[in-house]
């Protein structure tokens, strides 16, 4: 039996987990291109800081045009992130982040890099089967010529990975049972034979012991009767003497008296 599928970030089956995030590793996220027009709308819904959002004042200040939010640049991080890896990897939640830092503007047309390095993992001590990966996440502008010109985000922060589920154990082949004990000569059984003929015709050494049956049946409760009859290898002649009689044939011989 297998275990059920762990999904990835996006609900997908996932085909990294924990222990493929090794420290060392580099994951490519891709290049984004900034869109002008997102970049305003992301800045008049959620930063409308004048240098984000006002073409004329931006234009005259220091910055010389308008500049991204910052929190717009690190959304573009988060969906490169979650589009090359976490679709991937068996992703849990995020325990949090140590640094953000921007480190240069970001301007409309600007082409980004986006990758992330894996710092360190090991087991989570907060939650069961997960594993705690820290990593670093950067975005670099490039040139004209795609050859990275200056960061222009930083980032490190860590991140729950579900640990790679392991399959039960096949069954294999049983073990050999071996040499089974003797049991000894086995009793023999009796043979079935043919079925018992009708009482009626079996011999008087094969009748029930409740002697003869049907009309030779005595009229009194078999239980009454001797034990000497209800035996046929205890049966013998009546004996006789001169001092008594002989009992009548087909009587019963009466029991003599004991202590």
């Amino acid at each position: 039996m297998t275990t059920p599928a762990t999904r990835s970030g996006t609900g997908q089956p996932a085909e990294l987990f924990f222990e493929d995030l090794v420290p060392g590793l580099t994951v490519d996220l891709g290049v984004v291109t900034v869109d002008g027009d997102e970049m305003v709308a992301f800045a008049r819904r959620f930063d409308p800081q004048w240098y984000h959002v006002d073409t004329d004042l931006a234009g005259e200040s220091r910055h010389g045009g308008l500049i991204a939010s910052g929190f717009y640049t690190v959304s573009l991080f988060m969906r490169a992130y979650v589009d090359h890896l976490l679709s991937r990897a068996a992703a849990d939640a995020s325990p949090g982040l140590e640094e953000l830092r921007w480190l240069a503007p970001v301007r409309a047309g600007d082409r980004l890099a986006v990758r992330v390095d894996v710092m360190g993992a090991r087991p989570s001590t907060a939650r069961s089967g997960l594993g705690t990966v820290s990593l670093t996440g950067t975005m670099l502008r490039l040139g004209p010529d795609d050859r990275p010109e200056q960061e222009v985000l930083r980032t490190r922060f860590r991140g729950w990975f579900a640990a790679r589920p392991t399959e039960a154990e096949p069954a294999g082949p049983a073990e050999p049972a071996g040499p089974a004990e003797p049991a000894g000569p086995a009793e023999p059984a009796e043979p079935a034979g043919p079925a018992d003929p009708p009482e009626a015709d079996l011999s008087e050494a094969d009748r029930p012991d409740h002697g003869p049956t049907g009309a030779d049946q005595p009229a009194s409760d078999p239980a009454e009767s001797d034990p000497a009859e209800s035996d046929p290898a205890e049966t013998r002649p009546a004996e006789t003497s001169p001092d008594r009689p002989e009992q009548p044939e087909g009587g019963p011989a009466k029991a003599e008296p004991h202590d």
